[in-house]
């Protein structure tokens, strides 16, 4: 198969590789994690060379690779509280990302605040540090333009610690898995996914195929936006907005745009809701795990993001 195709495949899937990755919980003290033995060994896995970093690389901003196999310099961070959003999962330390990303959250935020009329929004895991594979979870979300958002309102105080680590985000989806719930969903779920679609700097969003089929059943006028929604395994606590590679950023590899269409055809759902995706039968023969990324695999850029100084708090 070809390779540019595998990576678009990987993008494509790796946004769900652990479903319940949103939902796992964290912890008020975590403990930092002990010194690799031989890191320059390159056979380490690059997620345990990227997940010891706290801080970004101390280099211009620069986003190398592909959303699923890549890493960014000079990350931003987005604060932990703002006056529409908060941070969750703190220990995570996953809230960083491109300054264009934070600032799609911030103005996110906002939106959700004034349109939907939700105090604001719950951010999950953006990237790590210096972006790059994670220890946990995601596939994607290496290089600083990708952001999971609860579908659970912002509540109209500051959460603690201790609550932002525990607290599971509401389940969206009916438990057949083909529609939505009526009690959790709302037209204001819909405004925040549709004000996250029409950003142009957004390539995708990402639902869960029963969130998808009640967009198209709801959005009215302007349907346009549509495009960018797309079905995805998991994603129903969620939705992942994932942007374009920024402009002049020539490192960068980006997604090829959606397909044309709003993908509401029962043709174009068909597949989310067939008997195999919904009750998936477990392999005969378990599948060999894949081995784990090596800095081999990542831009030649990366080697030198990884051990650039951190940068200033």
């Amino acid at each position: 198969m070809n390779p540019r195709l595998i990576l678009i495949i990987a993008a494509m899937t790796a946004a769900t590789v652990a479903v319940a990755c949103a939902q796992d919980k964290g912890t008020v003290n975590p403990r930092p994690l002990p010194p690799l033995a031989n890191p320059d060994d390159p056979s380490v896995a690059a997620k345990e060379l990227f997940g010891r970093k706290v801080r970004p690389a101390a280099m211009p901003t620069r986003v190398h690779g592909f959303y699923a196999h890549g890493c960014i310099a000079g990350a931003e961070g987005l604060s932990i509280n703002g006056d529409n959003w908060q941070v969750m999962r703190l220990s995570r330390n996953r809230n960083w990302g491109h300054p264009d990303l934070v600032a799609l959250v911030k103005r996110l935020a906002a939106k959700a605040h004034k349109d939907a009329g939700w105090h604001g929004i719950l951010v999950g895991d953006m990237s790590q540090p210096r972006g790059g594979p994670m220890l946990t979870g995601h596939a994607s979300h290496q290089v600083g333009l990708d952001a999971d958002i609860w579908l659970t309102p912002m509540p109209g105080r500051q959460l603690s610690r201790n609550e932002r680590e525990e607290m599971s985000a509401v389940m969206m989806v009916r438990s057949d898995r083909l529609d939505i719930d009526p009690h959790a969903w709302t037209p204001k779920h819909l405004a925040v996914i549709r004000a996250a679609a029409m950003e142009s700097s957004v390539q995708r969003i990402f639902v869960n195929a029963a969130i998808k089929k009640a967009l198209c059943r709801e959005a009215k006028g302007d349907r346009g936006w549509l495009q960018k929604v797309r079905p995805m395994y998991g994603h129903d606590y969620h939705f992942h907005i994932r942007m374009k590679c920024p402009p002049g950023a020539g490192e960068c590899e980006s997604q090829p745009e959606p397909t044309e269409g709003e993908g509401c055809s029962t043709g174009d759902l068909a597949y989310w809701f067939s008997d195999a995706v919904l009750h998936p039968k477990p392999p005969t023969v378990p599948p060999k795990p894949k081995p784990p990324m090596t800095m081999a695999a990542l831009p030649p850029a990366c080697k030198a993001v990884l051990h650039a100084p951190d940068a200033k708090p």
